[in-house]
């Protein structure tokens, strides 16, 4: 009989050497029984919760070009904890000639295989939905105590002992900085430059990027709100800037979002967002064109030809 071995750990439990052992099992399982192995498929740091899992999907897929008998797991868990999901591409790999056979859970090939097996998944099914109800309910207790849950931590911030969140005295100020400076004219641009300029990195050790500072700008964090999905605690952590300053940060945020092509006219072209079409209303933004003579044109166009909406 020839087989392959399929191995998985989920994105909570992310060690290298738990394959290892679960291989080293499956192994010694295949010796055991004469079985001789052609390849692993390992899908690391994916849930069985869920068939979005690629080297899964390649396995089954190569299924069904008959090159192998069975599929050896450490445990029925490891194959899926979606009973349906099991039901499903236990089927399509019978369809093709392969079982799914445990290397570490007895069961028979009987009547008594059948209720065995079937027991083994919805169990593996419950475990994983109260695990992840007691992980909510974890999560919740802590969001109404304001504490830190995970995910990206906002620069300005760090996480004290109790995981709350606390102000950064080195970054903090950076923070404030860069809110003033949009509201005083600077453009986006501008304050990647200043924080890039001054040494502050995202969690992952990055620099800040255009699209990371536009989030920052939004982020209600600031003026002290914790948000923890449909939790709102005004004034549950604290803040770096004042609401008013905040505020005025995001009417300026909204009139540039209704400028299109502001970010790339915005030196050159200084009437973008302050001109306007005659005909329709839209704003006017910068535009640029080269002629057959290799001279470069500056001028101005509206929005809505550009959308092709209109024929201004």
């Amino acid at each position: 009989m020839k087989a392959v071995i399929y191995a998985r750990y989920s994105s909570d439990n992310q060690r290298e050497e738990s394959i290892e052992g679960r291989l080293r099992e499956c192994t010694a399982f295949a010796e055991k029984n004469d079985i001789t192995i052609l390849r692993h498929y390992i899908d690391r740091a994916y849930s069985a919760k869920t068939d979005k899992r690629p080297e899964f999907q390649n396995m089954i897929r190569d299924s069904s070009k008959h090159l192998f008998d069975m599929v050896i797991v450490w445990k029925l868990d490891r194959f899926s904890r979606n009973r349906y999901d099991s039901a499903r591409y236990k089927a399509a790999l019978k369809r093709h000639g392969v079982k799914v056979g445990s290397a570490t859970e007895l069961i028979s090939d009987g009547a008594e295989g059948i209720i065995l097996e079937s027991v083994l998944e919805g169990f593996a099914e419950y475990y994983s939905a109260d695990l992840a109800e007691k992980v909510s309910r974890g999560q919740t207790e802590n969001a109404l105590k304001c504490k830190f849950n995970g995910g990206n931590k906002p620069i300005g911030y760090i996480i004290d002992k109790d995981q709350h969140f606390q102000n950064d005295p080195l970054t903090a100020p950076h923070v404030l900085e860069i809110f003033k400076r949009y509201t005083e004219g600077a453009m986006m641009k501008d304050l990647v430059a200043y924080l890039i300029q001054h040494s502050v990195k995202n969690n992952f050790g990055e620099d800040p990027t255009l699209n990371s500072v536009q989030r920052m700008l939004k982020n209600r964090r600031y003026i002290g709100e914790y948000t923890y999905r449909d939790i709102v605690i005004p004034d549950g952590i604290p803040p770096i800037l004042p609401i008013e300053l905040f505020e005025r940060v995001q009417v300026r945020m909204e009139k540039n979002r209704k400028a299109p092509a502001r970010h790339k006219a915005e030196d050159d072209y200084i009437l973008t967002t302050k001109l306007f079409c005659g005909y329709c209303g839209a704003y006017l933004c910068g535009e640029s064109g080269t002629s057959r003579t290799g001279v470069v044109h500056h001028y101005y166009k509206c929005v809505s030809v550009k959308k092709k909406r209109t024929n201004c």
